[in-house]
């Protein structure tokens, strides 16, 4: 008997889903679009809010910021939950392997006593800011509108709890359970803090989710990432022999690094939709960054003592031509 093999090409009746198809043509969609376009729940939600019997379940009213299309606000990282874990993962097995080499080789018993002082009062607390940041990102992908946007926010959420356990880390390896005490203690009753204390606190109570999202993600982390983890700890502490902290926070400059892609590309594309988006968004933007600028001065005043106004400073400048590259003016 005889078999002959050869290839036969089977073509599909369908390339995608049907709303994709609507939205794309009918071609074969990334793993991105098939799991962040139009599958925000919008029809027969079967009650409103207890809460807030005036709004739908999920309303596009509650915000100020209008969109012909929600999901034209897309990351341009292409993360869904695959793609994010995978990212994640790898960064997570480089933060585990910096904190072992720090410890291992007692790098951390080798810090000057003035850098490992400036490192547990300035970074531990943080970890506090960092859990605020959490719970505002998941209010965002709560009461935000289409997964292109809210999805990356609950990622977003996800990572500042990660930060959090990061600093608890640092803090129990440079100074044991009594650090993240005397870092609780710090953030609810020391002065430097009190402003920044209030600051997250009043970011709680904001309703809408994208004046929320502008002062936690684009005046807040804005100003307080570059701020204390590029200038203090990458710059100062380690010209001072701190080069083990800023091993230990190298994740959250590579992070930064990475999400202020996605956080300019909202801001761009959602400015770019109307003058009055625009306008919103600059009066967000110059208000949060304001208070953001005022309630980081006595937290780097900590660290860089006298020169913390000028510091602010810079990075406020910073911030302000960022902005304007997405076409914000503040």
């Amino acid at each position: 008997m005889q078999i002959d093999l050869r290839t036969v090409a089977i073509q599909p009746l369908r390339n995608t889903f049907d709303h994709l198809a609507r939205r794309f043509g009918d071609k074969p969609a990334s793993r991105y679009q098939e799991g962040s376009y139009d599958i925000q729940a919008a029809e027969h939600l079967h009650y409103r809010p207890t809460w807030d019997p005036d709004q739908e379940l999920y309303d596009t009213s509650i915000t100020r910021i209008v969109m012909d299309d929600w999901y034209a606000l897309k990351d341009p990282r292409q993360f869904y939950y695959s793609t994010y874990t995978v990212a994640r993962a790898r960064q997570q097995d480089t933060a585990d392997a910096n904190f072992t080499f720090v410890e291992s080789r007692g790098l951390g018993d080798m810090l000057p006593e003035d850098v490992r002082r400036v490192a547990l009062d300035l970074l531990v607390p943080l970890r506090h800011a960092a859990w605020g940041a959490n719970q505002n990102n998941t209010l965002v992908c709560g009461y935000g509108y289409g997964v292109t946007f809210t999805q990356p926010c609950m990622y977003h959420a996800m990572d500042n709890l990660g930060i959090a356990q990061y600093l608890s880390r640092l803090g129990l390896l440079l100074g044991d359970v009594g650090a993240l005490e005397a870092g609780k203690a710090a953030w609810l009753t020391a002065a430097a803090w009190q402003p920044l204390r209030r600051y997250v606190e009043d970011t709680l109570v904001v309703r809408d989710p994208f004046e929320l999202f502008v002062a936690q993600n684009v005046a807040l982390d804005g100003l307080l990432y570059p701020l204390v983890y590029a200038r203090i700890v990458d710059d100062d502490l380690s010209a001072r022999g701190g080069a083990a902290v800023a091993l230990l926070t190298q994740f959250m400059t590579a992070w930064f690094d990475e999400t202020r892609k996605w956080v300019d590309s909202v801001m761009k594309i959602a400015a770019a939709e109307s003058g009055h988006n625009r306008t919103v968004l600059q009066d967000w933007s110059r208000n949060w960054s304001a208070r953001a600028a005022a309630a980081l001065l006595p937290v780097a005043e900590l660290a860089l003592g006298q020169g913390a106004d000028a510091a602010i400073a810079d990075e406020v400048a910073a911030l302000r031509a960022r902005l304007e590259k997405s076409g914000v003016m503040i």
